[in-house]
């Protein structure tokens, strides 16, 4: 049975991965920093509390895996809302960590197993912010153009080894955490929470947000031999933004 590895799996866009990888037949190992929602998911798959930033967590949990079909670096941090002028360093490099960092150390340590095995795919979570600029919030989209970069590298050095990296990007998941975007934008640009939702929904020719699932189908697609060939792209899913910048 082939094995996927999803970082920040234990919720949101995460969790509805490891379900839908498990429904098509897949071994599923999760790695998160929240016990509680490690503790809530289905028993037969395999856990680990850990950090993404943390190389020696992570390089514990590939070594205890031993093969990896799979890898889904999802981890991710939604960093500050403000101007670049108000913006604390220490909160550009917490976020540019989790998001960048975490994609890294995970495929740094996934690709000797793959390599071993002549085969492969490792799904980089970015974000419609990795396609467009995004006013008030620069460490995450500089952090989401970066894992973009980082795709791109890694389909080139790896797909000699019959490795494949593609990144995914969402646009507006519904969920706890786009809550928790809706509200700061709100404060930040003195609006309402739903004056800002409908923005972004409008943003898009779809004219609506993103569930979880459909990340999660087009991870499960990317990780199938039905993409075989598919390597080194930037696949949003999103309902076509339109206006990277929200607004009424």
């Amino acid at each position: 049975m082939s094995r996927v590895l999803i970082t920040a799996g234990a919720s949101g866009i995460g969790r509805a991965m490891g379900e839908a990888f498990a429904v098509a037949g897949h071994d599923i190992w999760v790695t998160d920093v929240d016990a509680d929602a490690l503790g809530r998911l289905p028993k037969t798959w395999q856990t680990c509390q850990a950090d993404a930033v943390d190389e020696a967590a992570m390089a514990a949990v590939l070594g205890e895996m031993g093969q990896i079909d799979v890898l889904c670096a999802n981890a991710g941090i939604a960093g500050p809302t403000a101007q670049i002028e108000d913006v604390e360093l220490e909160d550009w490099r917490g976020c540019v960590s989790v998001n960048l960092e975490g994609a890294f150390l995970a495929a740094k340590h996934a690709a000797p197993l793959m390599k071993a095995a002549g085969r492969g795919s490792i799904i980089l979570t970015s974000s419609t912010a990795g396609i467009y600029g995004y006013p008030n919030r620069a460490p995450y989209a500089a952090a989401k153009w970066a894992i973009i970069g980082l795709m791109k590298t890694l389909a080139m050095e790896l797909g000699p080894h019959g490795i494949r990296a593609n990144a995914i990007c969402p646009g507006a998941v519904e969920g706890q955490r786009m809550e928790g975007v809706l509200a700061r934008e709100a404060a930040a640009k003195g609006m309402t929470r739903d004056q800002v939702y409908d923005g972004y929904a409008a943003g898009t020719s779809m004219r609506q947000f993103v569930e979880a699932q459909d990340i999660a189908n087009m991870a499960v697609f990317l990780g199938s031999d039905a993409a075989r060939l598919v390597s080194g792209q930037v696949i949003a899913v999103d309902g076509h933004t339109e206006n990277p910048d929200p607004k009424i």
